[in-house]
């Protein structure tokens, strides 16, 4: 493991082959302004960059994961935290190849909950809360929220979220199927190192293939579904990661992965 290695507003630090980013504004609940937007990017390029690294947590520092975009740094100063190419945060319009957790702790609302729904799963601690309040605010949520929202929920729940602007809770997330894990307070980050370490223990090219398949199959048609997987997954199943997890399964061991 390394050390924490901070950028202005985004630390990061490495697990195994796990990179843990963390938006590091505690003072204004996490809330993204460009230096948060430009140090997220920076660690999800990385991720995806880096072959030792194969599972990435988000999360935020001092109890909380994330209140949205700088409200003052937008009403004072004409500031919105996104990226060409990338949106909102450095993230949302561009989510990396490899998985990606969320670790949540107190809020996850506005901006802080698209960058959620932009993961792949998500762990909450018990006392967090879910919400796209921009209504109240004259706002709309333009960062993914609306269209990610109703592929997790039903579409009345997801305009119940969208149109109130109030607020759930980490108990109301799960029994909605909005994360994976509820944990007690303060445990969110060491149940979703313990998820991405899970995931870890497999194959790397076929966890990458199994997310594009999940991800890309919500907008293929019935005639191109078999085909547009075909041409992601053969290429990993004719691997020798493949054969390899063909021999450790026979050989009662567990299997050396290699990425190839």
């Amino acid at each position: 493991m390394s050390g924490p290695t901070p950028t202005q507003a985004v630390g990061t630090h490495v697990e195994g082959h796990v990179l843990v980013v963390t938006i590091q504004r505690p003072e204004v609940r996490n809330a993204v302004n460009m230096a948060v937007a430009l140090g997220v990017a920076a660690a999800m390029e990385r991720l995806d960059a880096d072959p030792a690294l194969h599972v990435g947590i988000l999360t935020g520092a001092g109890g909380t994961f994330c209140a949205g975009m700088d409200l003052k740094a937008f009403a004072f100063e004409g500031v919105e935290p996104a990226i060409a190419g990338l949106g909102f945060a450095g993230l949302c319009e561009a989510p990396p190849r490899k998985p990606l957790i969320a670790a949540v702790e107190g809020h996850a609302v506005a901006g802080g909950f698209e960058i959620v729904l932009v993961c792949d799963m998500v762990v909450a601690a018990r006392g967090a809360s879910f919400g796209l309040p921009e209504t109240k605010r004259g706002l709309v949520a333009s960062s993914g929220g609306l269209m990610r929202l109703p592929q997790r929920l039903s579409a009345n729940l997801a305009m119940e979220m969208a149109l109130l602007g109030d607020p759930i809770t980490a108990e109301q997330a799960l029994a909605w199927g909005l994360i994976n894990r509820l944990v007690e307070k303060g445990g969110a980050l060491a149940a979703a190192l313990k998820l991405a370490q899970a995931i870890d223990a497999n194959a790397p090219l076929a966890v990458a293939a199994s997310k594009q398949i999940v991800q890309g199959s919500r907008t293929w048609s019935d005639d191109e579904m078999f085909e547009r997987q075909r041409g992601i997954a053969t290429a990993v199943n004719a691997s020798a990661d493949a054969r390899e997890g063909a021999a450790a399964f026979a050989q009662k061991r567990p299997a050396r992965w290699q990425g190839r």
